[in-house]
């Protein structure tokens, strides 16, 4: 059996990343999203934590999209959907010259960029409701595609286009979870291509899965009753955590420090 199978270290971080992505799948932001490959790749590497996360993501995809029926923005999915799947191609096309503290650093910066971008949005406060627009659409959906693609880590861009247009908060969601869903699909023919499903991979995957489900209709329930001003900002800390770490083993890595 594999050495992750049977380490407890890989539990004790596997456990809430899955947790958390599953809360953020529910309802509960991409910001929970964002902690899930970065939370794992501290015990396995970036490519394998994401490898693991993508099954697991797959169950989410089918709860969220139950749990959100009818609510959705459809040109928003028609602007950014062709982008994401261009993004995914390009992850594909980029897969062997990018190295895991290439991920590491990518994901690291990635998920700071949203952490300032939200310090960004507290400071400056801001009632301007954003249009639709071809071009930035197309942009930010092949960044969430690429960076979904190596890491998981796709919603700080669809945000950047998708949160000025405030939506109403079920409306997001939803979008967003058809969104995520259609992208995590049209990763599986990569991944499988490029051998990530693996053994162990897919094995420590059906582990973690029945956390699935619990999970994404947790952060469900918790979004239909629950004010977000606590619980927001301490996920928002513990991004500025990890993504500190991240980028400082993504820079170490790469150039020796």
């Amino acid at each position: 059996m594999a050495p992750i199978l049977t380490d407890p270290t890989f539990y004790l971080v596997a456990i809430p990343a899955v947790v958390l992505v599953g809360l953020s799948k529910g309802g509960l932001g991409g910001a929970l999203a964002l902690i899930g490959v970065p939370l794992m790749a501290l015990v396995v590497s970036p490519v394998q934590a994401a490898a693991i996360m993508l099954p697991i993501l797959i169950v989410m995809d089918l709860v969220s999209l139950w749990a959100w029926r009818g609510f959705y923005d459809r040109r928003l999915l028609t602007i950014m959907l062709p982008g994401a799947v261009l993004g995914v191609g390009i992850g594909w096309l980029t897969a062997a010259v990018v190295t895991a503290d290439h991920v590491r650093l990518i994901v690291g910066i990635t998920t700071l960029a949203f952490f300032l971008r939200w310090v960004a949005d507290k400071l400056r406060k801001s009632d301007r409701v954003a249009g639709h627009n071809w071009g930035k659409g197309l942009f930010w959906g092949t960044v969430s595609g690429f960076t979904s693609f190596v890491a998981h880590a796709g919603g700080p861009p669809y945000q950047v286009y998708a949160l000025p247009l405030k939506h109403d908060p079920k409306l997001y969601t939803g979008t967003s979870v058809i969104f995520f869903a259609i992208v995590n699909a049209v990763k599986l023919i990569p991944y499988f291509a490029l051998g990530q499903f693996d053994a162990t991979n897919l094995t420590a995957s059906l582990i973690l899965a029945p956390i699935a489900p619990i999970a994404t209709f947790a952060g469900a329930w918790i979004i239909r009753r629950m004010r977000p001003e606590v619980f927001y900002p301490l996920m928002y800390g513990m991004i500025l955590v990890v993504s500190l770490n991240l980028i400082y083993e993504g820079t170490k890595g790469l150039w020796g420090w």
